[in-house]
């Protein structure tokens, strides 16, 4: 496995800059926002669409320190519906992954409206009132499906063969089931980026997730949660404050092992190897009460002591 980080977890530092610290820390690449939920500061999508140039120079600067493009990530709402510029933005990801030889795009599945009428997403995780099964059928069959299916036709014609969408909260594909859903529906063109502290805080298990996915994870964002149980007690998980008022919510992003310790990374990199997984964990930070390149060091310093780096050689004797 190779480790790297989210080009935005270092958003307020200069491109040569982040370059340079990667390269200082030993990480082995970066992920590149380009739009969605991100200004993008690093990556400007518009101006490196059909530009041999401005892609040739972005790349050097990665080989000049030794360094890959691991992804470009697009995360954001593609199915919104009142900002089409999203979906726009997912599909010049791919076009411009494809003209730089880039072969995997990260999104998210998109969460469109609930009805033809609507103007808002709409996030249905209940069965009850029975209203919800109407909007989940909607938004599967008429948005999302159709969605994907265009989406993989032009991944398919660009060379980008994975596009690995983050389960997340807000979207609809957010856990196994709706991933192995949307694979069935559109084919294996898509498949996981298994970010662990989606599924901490939706009270599902990352260890037994990646197991599930097997050769459907495509990527993984490490990214850690803490869990406030004072607070979950009386609110529980489905939290909607501030980000940035850690003390008063009941889960946080936090940085690797503030939320949970070196034993449990060690496992979810052996359960990753168990899947068949010997791809890139991407380092994603998002703690507010660290700073953040303090933040990505302590990640990466763990990360280090914990991820498999070399083939297996274990071969047994003949006796």
């Amino acid at each position: 496995m190779k480790l790297g980080f989210v080009s935005d977890s270092l958003g307020g530092m200069p491109f040569d800059e982040l370059l340079d610290n990667a390269a200082r820390i030993g990480v082995d690449g970066i992920e590149v926002n380009t739009c969605g939920w991100s200004t993008a500061p690093h990556f400007d999508l518009e101006t490196m669409l059909g530009n041999p140039a401005a892609q040739a120079a972005f790349k050097t600067a990665f080989v000049d320190r030794r360094l890959e493009i691991i992804s470009l990530n697009a995360n954001g709402n593609p199915l919104h519906p009142a900002d089409p510029a999203q979906g726009k933005g997912l599909k010049d990801t791919i076009l411009v992954a494809g003209e730089m030889g880039i072969t995997t795009v990260c999104a998210m599945s998109g969460l469109p409206e609930g009805n033809a009428t609507d103007l808002m997403p709409n996030w249905a995780v209940s069965s009850w009132p029975p209203e919800t099964q109407e909007i989940l059928r909607c938004q599967w069959e008429e948005r999302l499906i159709p969605f994907w299916e265009d989406i993989v036709a032009l991944a398919r014609e660009s060379g980008v063969g994975k596009i690995a969408l983050e389960l997340h909260g807000n979207q609809c594909v957010y856990n196994v089931p709706g991933l192995k859903k949307l694979r069935e529906a559109v084919g294996p063109s898509v498949g996981a980026n298994l970010d662990p502290s989606h599924l901490f805080w939706m009270g599902a298990d990352p260890l037994i997730a990646a197991e599930t996915l097997g050769d459907a994870v495509y990527h993984v964002n490490a990214k850690d949660a803490m869990l406030n149980a004072p607070v979950q007690a009386t609110t529980s998980l489905l939290e909607n404050g501030s980000l940035l008022d850690i003390p008063a919510r009941s889960w946080s992003y936090i940085t690797l092992g503030f939320g949970h310790g070196e034993e449990w990374w060690r496992r979810f990199c052996y359960r990753l190897k168990m899947a068949g997984y010997d791809g890139w964990l991407s380092l994603e930070h998002k703690d507010v009460l660290l700073n953040s390149l303090e933040g990505l060091e302590k990640s990466v310093a763990l990360m280090h002591e914990v991820l498999p780096s070399t083939p297996a050689d274990y071969q047994p004797q003949e006796i």
